[in-house]
Protein backbone atom coordinates (compact mmCIF):
# COMPACT_ATOMS: atom_id res chain seq x y z
CA UNK A 1 0.00 0.00 0.00
CA UNK A 2 1.49 3.48 -1.06
CA UNK A 3 2.07 6.51 1.37
CA UNK A 4 -1.20 7.77 -0.47
CA UNK A 5 -3.53 5.45 0.61
CA UNK A 6 -1.91 4.95 4.02
CA UNK A 7 -2.88 8.80 4.74
CA UNK A 8 -6.70 8.38 3.50
CA UNK A 9 -7.02 5.35 5.95
CA UNK A 10 -5.37 7.46 8.94
CA UNK A 11 -7.37 10.43 7.95
CA UNK A 12 -10.75 8.16 7.63
CA UNK A 13 -9.56 6.67 11.49
CA UNK A 14 -8.99 10.64 12.74
CA UNK A 15 -12.87 11.52 11.19
CA UNK A 16 -14.63 8.62 12.05
CA UNK A 17 -13.24 8.74 15.66
CA UNK A 18 -14.20 12.88 15.85
CA UNK A 19 -18.24 11.31 14.52
CA UNK A 20 -20.84 11.57 18.14
CA UNK A 21 -23.48 9.77 17.00
CA UNK A 22 -24.97 7.72 13.80
CA UNK A 23 -25.62 10.44 11.48
CA UNK A 24 -22.28 12.35 12.10
CA UNK A 25 -20.66 8.51 11.89
CA UNK A 26 -22.79 8.10 8.12
CA UNK A 27 -21.46 11.33 6.67
CA UNK A 28 -17.77 10.54 7.92
CA UNK A 29 -18.74 7.02 6.14
CA UNK A 30 -19.93 8.52 3.27
CA UNK A 31 -16.34 11.14 2.98
CA UNK A 32 -14.52 7.90 2.11
CA UNK A 33 -16.54 4.82 0.78
CA UNK A 34 -19.52 6.98 -0.91
CA UNK A 35 -20.19 7.68 -4.33
CA UNK A 36 -18.05 10.78 -4.56
CA UNK A 37 -15.64 9.56 -1.39
CA UNK A 38 -11.64 9.95 -1.93
CA UNK A 39 -11.36 5.77 -1.89
CA UNK A 40 -14.32 5.46 -4.56
CA UNK A 41 -12.31 8.16 -6.41
CA UNK A 42 -8.83 6.04 -6.38
CA UNK A 43 -10.91 3.02 -7.23
CA UNK A 44 -12.42 4.51 -10.88
CA UNK A 45 -8.70 5.23 -12.03
CA UNK A 46 -7.96 1.09 -11.86
CA UNK A 47 -9.69 1.20 -15.21
CA UNK A 48 -6.80 3.02 -16.32
CA UNK A 49 -3.95 0.17 -15.47
CA UNK A 50 -3.68 -2.97 -17.16
CA UNK A 51 -2.04 -6.32 -15.52
CA UNK A 52 -0.17 -6.92 -12.81
CA UNK A 53 -0.21 -3.00 -11.79
CA UNK A 54 -4.07 -3.23 -12.00
CA UNK A 55 -4.01 -6.18 -9.60
CA UNK A 56 -1.64 -4.91 -7.30
CA UNK A 57 -3.64 -1.23 -6.99
CA UNK A 58 -6.69 -3.53 -6.85
CA UNK A 59 -5.37 -5.11 -3.91
CA UNK A 60 -4.31 -2.11 -1.91
CA UNK A 61 -7.47 -0.19 -2.46
CA UNK A 62 -9.53 -3.37 -0.99
CA UNK A 63 -6.90 -3.29 2.03
CA UNK A 64 -7.93 -0.09 2.39
CA UNK A 65 -11.27 -0.61 2.19
CA UNK A 66 -11.76 -3.35 4.65
CA UNK A 67 -9.95 -1.14 7.02
CA UNK A 68 -11.83 1.76 6.42
CA UNK A 69 -15.07 -0.34 6.70
CA UNK A 70 -13.57 -2.02 9.92
CA UNK A 71 -12.69 1.30 11.67
CA UNK A 72 -16.81 2.07 10.43
CA UNK A 73 -17.95 -1.04 12.37
CA UNK A 74 -15.63 -0.68 15.57
CA UNK A 75 -16.76 2.99 15.90
CA UNK A 76 -20.84 2.25 15.22
CA UNK A 77 -20.31 -0.11 18.26
CA UNK A 78 -18.34 2.52 20.33
CA UNK A 79 -21.56 5.32 19.60
CA UNK A 80 -24.09 2.15 20.79
CA UNK A 81 -22.28 1.39 23.83
CA UNK A 82 -22.49 5.03 24.68
CA UNK A 83 -26.04 5.54 23.72
CA UNK A 84 -26.52 2.34 26.06
CA UNK A 85 -24.61 3.57 29.16
CA UNK A 86 -26.37 6.75 28.98
CA UNK A 87 -29.86 5.21 28.64
CA UNK A 88 -29.34 3.38 31.51
CA UNK A 89 -27.95 5.64 33.86
CA UNK A 90 -30.73 7.94 33.04
CA UNK A 91 -33.39 4.96 34.02
CA UNK A 92 -31.51 3.71 37.15
CA UNK A 93 -33.67 2.29 39.55
CA UNK A 94 -32.90 2.78 43.27
CA UNK A 95 -33.21 -0.68 44.34
CA UNK A 96 -33.24 0.56 48.12
CA UNK A 97 -36.10 3.19 47.75
CA UNK A 98 -39.25 1.43 49.36
CA UNK A 99 -41.94 -0.16 46.71
CA UNK A 100 -44.90 1.61 45.44
CA UNK A 101 -47.13 -1.10 46.00
CA UNK A 102 -50.43 -2.22 43.81
CA UNK A 103 -52.99 0.35 43.19
CA UNK A 104 -56.47 -1.02 44.51
CA UNK A 105 -59.11 -0.84 42.53
CA UNK A 106 -62.95 0.17 43.17
CA UNK A 107 -66.41 0.93 41.48
CA UNK A 108 -67.44 3.55 39.30
CA UNK A 109 -69.14 5.99 41.04
CA UNK A 110 -72.48 5.67 38.94
CA UNK A 111 -71.87 2.04 39.23
CA UNK A 112 -72.25 2.53 42.88
CA UNK A 113 -75.82 4.96 42.93
CA UNK A 114 -77.02 2.06 40.52
CA UNK A 115 -76.13 0.07 43.28
CA UNK A 116 -78.00 1.90 46.11
CA UNK A 117 -80.80 2.38 43.96
CA UNK A 118 -81.19 -1.18 43.62
CA UNK A 119 -80.94 -1.84 46.54
CA UNK A 120 -83.24 0.44 48.70
CA UNK A 121 -85.64 -0.16 46.09
CA UNK A 122 -85.58 -4.01 46.11
CA UNK A 123 -85.95 -3.63 50.18
CA UNK A 124 -89.55 -2.71 49.67
CA UNK A 125 -90.23 -5.39 47.31
CA UNK A 126 -89.15 -3.87 43.88
CA UNK A 127 -88.04 -6.23 41.48
CA UNK A 128 -84.98 -4.87 38.66
CA UNK A 129 -85.91 -5.45 35.14
CA UNK A 130 -83.55 -5.31 31.79
CA UNK A 131 -84.39 -4.51 28.09
CA UNK A 132 -83.10 -4.25 24.45
CA UNK A 133 -80.96 -0.62 24.03
CA UNK A 134 -81.99 -0.82 20.32
CA UNK A 135 -85.49 -0.78 20.64
CA UNK A 136 -88.91 -0.78 18.71
CA UNK A 137 -90.65 2.59 18.17
CA UNK A 138 -93.71 0.61 19.53
CA UNK A 139 -92.28 0.34 22.77
CA UNK A 140 -90.20 3.54 23.16
CA UNK A 141 -93.31 5.72 22.14
CA UNK A 142 -96.45 4.26 20.78
CA UNK A 143 -96.99 2.31 23.94
CA UNK A 144 -96.73 5.36 26.00
CA UNK A 145 -99.32 7.77 24.82
CA UNK A 146 -96.26 9.37 22.79
CA UNK A 147 -97.99 11.19 20.03
CA UNK A 148 -96.81 10.59 16.54
CA UNK A 149 -96.36 14.56 16.64
CA UNK A 150 -94.81 14.78 19.62
CA UNK A 151 -91.02 16.52 19.60
CA UNK A 152 -89.63 13.85 21.24
CA UNK A 153 -89.85 11.64 17.62
CA UNK A 154 -87.97 14.39 15.93
CA UNK A 155 -84.56 13.86 14.59
CA UNK A 156 -82.71 16.05 16.61
CA UNK A 157 -84.10 14.91 20.17
CA UNK A 158 -83.55 10.43 19.22
CA UNK A 159 -81.09 8.46 17.63
CA UNK A 160 -82.80 6.67 14.49
CA UNK A 161 -80.97 3.61 13.10
CA UNK A 162 -81.59 1.36 10.65
CA UNK A 163 -84.71 -1.28 10.08
CA UNK A 164 -86.93 1.33 11.78
CA UNK A 165 -85.26 0.55 14.90
CA UNK A 166 -83.60 4.02 17.47
CA UNK A 167 -81.72 3.69 20.70
CA UNK A 168 -84.05 3.75 23.54
CA UNK A 169 -84.41 7.48 24.95
CA UNK A 170 -85.45 5.85 28.50
CA UNK A 171 -85.72 2.99 30.27
CA UNK A 172 -89.59 3.06 29.94
CA UNK A 173 -89.97 0.37 27.64
CA UNK A 174 -88.88 -1.47 29.90
CA UNK A 175 -92.04 -1.25 32.07
CA UNK A 176 -93.95 -2.25 28.98
CA UNK A 177 -92.08 -5.18 27.82
CA UNK A 178 -91.95 -6.43 31.78
CA UNK A 179 -96.05 -5.24 32.56
CA UNK A 180 -96.75 -7.26 29.43
CA UNK A 181 -95.05 -10.60 30.69
CA UNK A 182 -96.42 -10.51 34.68
CA UNK A 183 -99.86 -10.21 36.25
CA UNK A 184 -100.62 -7.61 38.92
CA UNK A 185 -99.62 -6.26 41.39
CA UNK A 186 -96.10 -5.13 39.60
CA UNK A 187 -93.59 -3.50 41.37
CA UNK A 188 -90.81 -2.91 39.08
CA UNK A 189 -87.29 -0.73 38.26
CA UNK A 190 -85.47 -0.45 34.92
CA UNK A 191 -82.44 1.66 35.52
CA UNK A 192 -80.06 1.34 32.96
CA UNK A 193 -78.77 3.55 29.67
CA UNK A 194 -80.38 5.81 27.47
CA UNK A 195 -79.73 7.81 24.58
CA UNK A 196 -81.02 11.42 23.38
CA UNK A 197 -79.25 14.10 21.10
CA UNK A 198 -77.40 16.06 23.66
CA UNK A 199 -74.22 17.00 25.18
CA UNK A 200 -73.08 19.49 27.78
CA UNK A 201 -71.50 19.85 31.34
CA UNK A 202 -75.33 18.63 32.50
CA UNK A 203 -76.15 16.11 29.34
CA UNK A 204 -74.75 13.66 27.83
CA UNK A 205 -75.71 12.02 24.34
CA UNK A 206 -75.57 8.30 26.43
CA UNK A 207 -76.98 8.30 30.22
CA UNK A 208 -78.30 6.38 32.79
CA UNK A 209 -81.91 6.66 33.77
CA UNK A 210 -84.42 4.31 36.67
CA UNK A 211 -87.75 4.01 35.64
CA UNK A 212 -90.03 2.96 38.18
CA UNK A 213 -93.58 1.15 38.15
CA UNK A 214 -96.14 0.13 40.70
CA UNK A 215 -99.67 -1.45 38.90
CA UNK A 216 -102.28 -2.74 41.45
CA UNK A 217 -105.87 -2.41 42.18
CA UNK A 218 -106.45 0.91 44.38
CA UNK A 219 -102.59 2.06 43.95
CA UNK A 220 -103.17 6.23 44.16
CA UNK A 221 -100.74 9.21 43.81
CA UNK A 222 -100.15 9.10 47.27
CA UNK A 223 -98.52 6.03 47.17
CA UNK A 224 -96.13 8.02 44.69
CA UNK A 225 -95.59 10.78 47.00
CA UNK A 226 -95.03 8.47 50.15
CA UNK A 227 -92.55 5.58 47.90
CA UNK A 228 -90.53 8.18 46.18
CA UNK A 229 -89.99 10.72 48.98
CA UNK A 230 -89.13 8.00 51.38
CA UNK A 231 -86.76 6.50 48.44
CA UNK A 232 -84.93 10.08 48.52
CA UNK A 233 -84.49 10.37 51.84
CA UNK A 234 -82.84 7.13 52.45
CA UNK A 235 -80.42 7.79 49.16
CA UNK A 236 -79.28 10.87 50.85
CA UNK A 237 -79.14 9.34 54.05
CA UNK A 238 -81.27 12.32 55.72
CA UNK A 239 -84.70 13.21 56.78
CA UNK A 240 -84.66 16.47 56.67
CA UNK A 241 -84.81 16.66 53.10
CA UNK A 242 -87.03 18.80 51.68
CA UNK A 243 -89.57 17.14 48.58
CA UNK A 244 -91.93 18.52 46.33
CA UNK A 245 -94.54 17.77 43.65
CA UNK A 246 -94.88 20.38 41.33
CA UNK A 247 -97.70 19.86 38.81
CA UNK A 248 -96.53 19.04 34.53
CA UNK A 249 -97.02 17.12 31.39
CA UNK A 250 -96.22 13.60 30.13
CA UNK A 251 -97.69 11.92 27.77
CA UNK A 252 -97.92 8.40 29.42
CA UNK A 253 -99.21 9.98 32.85
CA UNK A 254 -101.59 11.34 34.04
CA UNK A 255 -101.68 13.73 36.68
CA UNK A 256 -97.97 14.36 36.05
CA UNK A 257 -95.61 16.12 38.35
CA UNK A 258 -92.18 16.58 38.53
CA UNK A 259 -90.50 15.91 41.61
CA UNK A 260 -88.17 18.81 43.37
CA UNK A 261 -85.48 18.30 46.67
CA UNK A 262 -84.31 21.05 48.45
CA UNK A 263 -81.02 20.09 51.17
CA UNK A 264 -81.38 21.29 54.72
CA UNK A 265 -77.32 22.60 54.86
CA UNK A 266 -74.40 22.23 52.45
CA UNK A 267 -73.70 24.36 49.13
CA UNK A 268 -76.95 23.46 47.90
CA UNK A 269 -78.95 24.08 50.92
CA UNK A 270 -82.03 26.69 50.04
CA UNK A 271 -81.96 25.78 46.38
CA UNK A 272 -85.10 23.64 44.80
CA UNK A 273 -83.50 21.06 42.17
CA UNK A 274 -85.71 18.86 39.99
CA UNK A 275 -84.73 14.87 39.99
CA UNK A 276 -86.99 12.90 38.79
CA UNK A 277 -90.59 12.75 36.53
CA UNK A 278 -93.35 11.25 37.64
CA UNK A 279 -97.35 10.64 37.47
CA UNK A 280 -100.36 8.18 37.38
CA UNK A 281 -100.30 5.88 34.43
CA UNK A 282 -102.29 6.92 32.01
CA UNK A 283 -105.29 4.62 31.07
CA UNK A 284 -104.23 4.12 27.64
CA UNK A 285 -100.78 2.86 29.05
CA UNK A 286 -102.16 0.73 31.36
CA UNK A 287 -104.39 -0.52 28.38
CA UNK A 288 -101.22 -1.25 26.32
CA UNK A 289 -99.57 -3.21 29.01
CA UNK A 290 -102.59 -5.59 28.67
CA UNK A 291 -104.48 -4.47 31.46
CA UNK A 292 -107.33 -3.40 32.24
CA UNK A 293 -107.69 0.48 33.13
CA UNK A 294 -110.77 0.36 34.76
CA UNK A 295 -109.82 -2.15 37.10
CA UNK A 296 -105.80 -1.80 37.65
CA UNK A 297 -104.37 1.90 38.46
CA UNK A 298 -100.94 2.83 39.34
CA UNK A 299 -97.74 5.25 39.37
CA UNK A 300 -94.53 5.52 37.66
CA UNK A 301 -91.24 7.98 38.04
CA UNK A 302 -88.26 8.26 35.92
CA UNK A 303 -85.40 10.11 37.19
CA UNK A 304 -81.48 10.46 35.97
CA UNK A 305 -79.02 8.20 37.62
CA UNK A 306 -76.08 10.95 36.97
CA UNK A 307 -78.30 13.79 38.74
CA UNK A 308 -78.55 11.95 41.46
CA UNK A 309 -74.97 10.87 41.97
CA UNK A 310 -73.72 14.00 40.98
CA UNK A 311 -75.90 15.82 43.96
CA UNK A 312 -74.69 12.67 46.14
CA UNK A 313 -70.75 12.81 45.31
CA UNK A 314 -71.23 17.03 44.98
CA UNK A 315 -69.69 16.67 41.86
CA UNK A 316 -70.22 19.62 39.33
CA UNK A 317 -69.81 18.48 35.47
CA UNK A 318 -71.14 15.67 34.18
CA UNK A 319 -68.47 14.83 31.92
CA UNK A 320 -66.41 13.40 34.96
CA UNK A 321 -68.01 10.34 34.94
CA UNK A 322 -66.92 9.74 31.50
CA UNK A 323 -63.09 11.09 31.20
CA UNK A 324 -61.20 8.20 32.75
CA UNK A 325 -59.43 10.45 34.98
CA UNK A 326 -57.89 8.27 37.91
CA UNK A 327 -57.93 11.35 40.09
CA UNK A 328 -61.14 11.79 40.13
CA UNK A 329 -62.11 8.27 40.13
CA UNK A 330 -59.59 7.48 42.89
CA UNK A 331 -61.86 9.39 45.99
CA UNK A 332 -64.24 6.51 44.93
CA UNK A 333 -62.40 3.45 46.18
CA UNK A 334 -63.24 2.88 49.52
Amino acid sequence: MDQSLSDIVEEARNALAEAADGAALANAKARFLGKEGSLTARMKLLGALSGEARAAAGRELNEAKQAIETLVSGREADIARTLLEARLAQESIDVTLPGRGLGRGGLHPLTLTIARIEALFHSIGFDVADGPEIEEDFYNFTALNTPENHPARSMHDTFYVEGGLLLRTHTSPVQVRYARMHEPPIRVIAPGKTYRVDSDATHSPMFHQFEGLWIDEDISFADLKSVYADFLRRFFETDELDVRFRPSYFPFTEPSAEIDIRFPDGPLAGRWLEVSGSGQVHPNVVRNFGLDPERYIGFAFGSGIERLAMLRYGVGDLRLFYENDLRFLQQFNR
